[in-house]
């Protein structure tokens, strides 16, 4: 009896796990399936012309000919040494991927002046 038990353990064993990696792999796969159609739906959109121009306008700061920009500074980012006559901007301090730019690149002036 005890043989026999032993005989069939490791095979047993090996099938639960088998088992559980094909659950895994099989939530893998819905997952994966799941992000490729939200980046199908993402290359839709960006066929369209005018959300490529929302987009350029939005991220880019573009504006149409004609039309005059405008960029309102936050007045916490304006430096309170500065001369009276002319502001200068500075980036925010956590100035990621959501801050435009112009503001990522003056960030990195103040870093390179610094390093002389």
């Amino acid at each position: 009896m005890c043989a026999v038990v032993l005989t069939l353990a490791y095979p047993m064993r090996e099938y639960l796990a088998q088992r559980s990696q094909i659950a895994q792999l099989t939530e893998q796969e819905r997952a994966q399936r799941t992000r490729v159609a939200a980046l199908e739906e993402q290359r839709r959109r960006w066929e369209d012309p005018a959300y490529v121009k929302a987009q350029a306008r939005q991220r880019l700061q573009y504006v149409m000919p004609g039309e005059v920009g405008y960029v309102v500074v936050n007045p916490e980012q304006v430096r309170k040494d500065a001369p009276a006559g002319k502001p200068t901007i500075v980036a925010p301090s956590g100035a990621g991927e959501n801050a435009p730019w112009y503001s990522r690149l003056w960030g990195t002036v103040p870093a390179a002046d610094s390093a002389k």
